[in-house]
């Protein structure tokens, strides 16, 4: 949920009442730090909400020992939250567009904060399955929302870079959940690594509720043409939340994007799980191990929005290429390298198609974002945020586990990457469609302008 970057308030003064400079100091001085206190304020959160999420995937093999569950329940307790994220994004961002989207965001953290406690004195796996459902409650609109607020005092030239460092927080986050959870759970116990994730979010979102306000938020905006937005004497205009869907380049979007990020999120789910049984590396091992394939996913998701951002300079339908290059990159070296024996050359192209394997994801928010106004861009990245969830989050894990209790892990994992080919021709579709979608967001912004 959170703060909208346009309110039915009027515009507060971009005057921040504890900046002591003057007065010719004073906004430039706020307009190049602030926003990036936001990201980082924000991106750290999404890494809590990350580790909150991932850090599941370093304890499976205590879980399977200790309560005698399948792949597949396993995979259920990491698909649940997937799936509530996939279910309730939308209509939580819309509410967070008229409620406020910083409130909305400090709630949803103390929500996932608490339910992350719940795991960890769960006494069986439907306790834990229903503490977990907490969780992807909690962490529904984060990411659409969170994202919404970034992005709102940046200029739309950075937007793909920001976007893909910004998802690439879930990367990092589980890196973080996965090894350090790990070794927690080695030395101390399963339900002390879940523990100590519900406490550093708690920590996170007071550090966040003390420095991002509405009001500051308002003040700092960047609208479409880079130039702040001040409209004090006027009502904002707002476009009806249809618009939403009847973009077919928006759609396209979507779809790929939701797609696109099936592969990773499986490697995220079962790398530890991978390296603990084809490996043989302990629990702990094998955690630390698989947290450098979820960082090169991390990585990969930021280089790649640098990437974007700078060949789409001149040409912003780039993107869209970007983002279908990215997918053939990783859908080669995964497909291959999944093929081989264990070893070396295995763990390389593995390696390679983890950097580029949710590479798509800035671009695609990026496109998002650019295809939709400002006044329903939470509930567009919200829409984002469903299909990643439905289609690649919740999706990928879950199936890959009830394969693997059919064909063993190595086997389901091997048919992962084939996800990526219908991830391409909606890229495809989306590009081709890209400039009619320009041109329909421009009628549509228009039209609201005369009404308002």
């Amino acid at each position: 949920m959170g703060l909208s970057t346009t309110t039915d308030q009027p515009a507060e003064p971009a005057v921040d009442p504890q900046f002591t400079g003057t007065a010719a100091e004073r906004p430039a001085t706020r307009r190049r730090i602030y926003p990036w206190l936001v990201f980082a304020l924000t991106f750290a959160l999404l890494l809590s909400d990350y580790m909150s999420r991932q850090v599941l995937s370093a304890v499976f093999p205590f879980l399977k020992a200790e309560w005698a569950l399948s792949d597949s329940q396993l995979a259920s307790l990491t698909s649940i939250v997937a799936l509530m994220v996939g279910l309730l994004t939308f209509p939580l961002s819309l509410l967070a567009d008229r409620w406020g989207r910083v409130r909305s965001l400090i709630l949803m953290a103390v929500l996932w904060s608490i339910a992350t406690l719940f795991c960890a004195v769960a006494a069986n796996y439907e306790q834990l399955l229903a503490a977990r459902f907490l969780v992807g409650v909690g962490e529904a609109a984060y990411g659409s929302v969170g994202i919404a607020v970034m992005l709102s005092v940046f200029a739309p030239r950075v937007h793909s870079t920001l976007s893909g460092a910004f998802m690439a927080g879930g990367s990092f986050g589980s890196v973080v959940g996965v090894s350090l959870g790990g070794v927690i759970a080695v030395y101390l116990s399963w339900r002390w690594s879940f523990a100590a994730m519900a406490v550093l979010g708690l920590i996170l979102v007071a550090m966040f509720r003390a420095v991002v306000t509405e009001r500051r938020l308002a003040a700092h905006a960047v609208d479409q043409d880079a130039a702040p937005v001040a409209r004090p004497d006027s009502r904002p205009i707002r476009v009806p939340v249809s618009t939403l869907f009847t973009n077919p380049a928006v759609w396209c979007a979507y779809l790929g994007g939701g797609l696109q990020i099936f592969t990773s999120a499986v490697l995220l789910a079962w790398a530890p799980s991978f390296f603990n049984r084809y490996y043989g590396m302990a629990p702990d091992k094998a955690g630390v191990i698989a947290s450098v394939f979820v960082l090169l996913i991390g990585t990969g998701m930021v280089v790649c929005g640098m990437i974007t951002d700078r060949v789409s300079r001149r040409n912003p339908a780039g993107k869209w290429s970007s983002a279908i290059a990215f997918c053939v990159i990783s859908l080669a070296a995964l497909g291959i390298g999944l093929q081989l024996e264990t070893g070396a050359a295995q763990l390389t192209l593995i390696g390679i198609g983890a950097f580029f394997s949710a590479g798509s994801s800035g671009p695609t928010a990026a496109m998002v974002a650019s295809l939709t106004h400002q006044s329903v861009r939470a509930s567009a990245l919200g829409s984002l945020t469903v299909a990643n969830n439905i289609l690649g989050l919740a999706t990928g894990p879950f199936v890959i586990g009830i394969l693997a209790d059919h064909r063993g892990l190595l086997g389901a994992l091997q048919l992962a990457p084939l996800v990526y080919l219908p991830a391409i021709v909606a890229l495809f579709v989306g590009r081709r469609m890209y400039a009619a979608g320009l041109a329909k967001l421009a009628a549509q912004s228009a039209a609201a302008a005369a009404k308002a």
